[in-house]
């Protein structure tokens, strides 16, 4: 035997026929909503992940191994050093400083800002003061100067981390670090918000 239920008139909505634009506009909103929710918290881990790895390589990292880094500033160690790379650098004894290597020293001249070249001649004085002369690989001349290192160590070239110091150089920007002193805390929290609120396979099976 078969049930017949009564039907109130205007008791159903009709849907809109297939080829109706406010079917389309609905059928693409419920994807992008869809699909913005599975995005969403992987680009605020991958956001969040950048920054813990950047913080632990330039704040933690040289206090705890002991290495540091430098942004090359101009193209002196080019092709093998441009600029805006970051350079990584370690101490080692004066003594074990040799031709063809590559260190980070102060010049001797003008404000004394670093540089990073190769090691063309070494040489130890008397008293045991170590003198280097040095080059930039894209230089076609000796630098104009020799060099007189003080201390017990000097510092090696051990790593090069590409385009790292444009990077740095823009999140020093005013505007950017606005955008990442609010910024960082509201994609933590939308990243909480969709987490709570995220739907669960069987609510997103009784939708589809």
């Amino acid at each position: 035997m078969t049930a017949t239920l009564p039907v109130r008139p205007g008791a159903a909505i009709a849907l809109p026929p297939a080829g109706d634009p406010r079917f389309e506009v609905g059928h693409w909103a419920d994807l992008a909503g869809h699909a913005m929710g599975r995005v969403a918290p992987w680009l605020v881990r991958g956001v969040m992940g950048l920054a813990v790895l950047a913080f632990l390589f330039l704040a933690v990292g040289p206090h705890l191994l002991g290495y540091r880094t430098m942004t090359m500033l101009t193209p002196s160690m080019s092709p093998e050093i441009d600029p805006g790379d970051v350079t990584v650098v370690t101490p080692i004894a004066m003594s074990e400083i040799t031709e063809g290597m590559v260190i980070a020293y102060h010049k001797p001249i003008e404000d004394r800002s670093l540089v990073t070249h190769r090691v063309v001649s070494v040489q130890t004085d008397a008293d045991g003061a170590v003198q280097v002369l040095t080059k930039g690989d894209a230089n076609t001349a000796v630098d104009p100067w020799v060099a007189t290192l003080h201390g017990d160590t000097a510092y090696e070239l051990r790593a090069v981390v590409p385009e790292l110091g444009h990077v740095i150089q823009a999140l020093r920007a005013p505007v950017v670090a606005q955008l990442l002193l609010y910024g960082a805390p509201a994609l933590l929290a939308g990243w909480v918000l969709l987490s709570i609120w995220r739907p669960t396979p069987e609510q997103e099976e009784a939708r589809a």
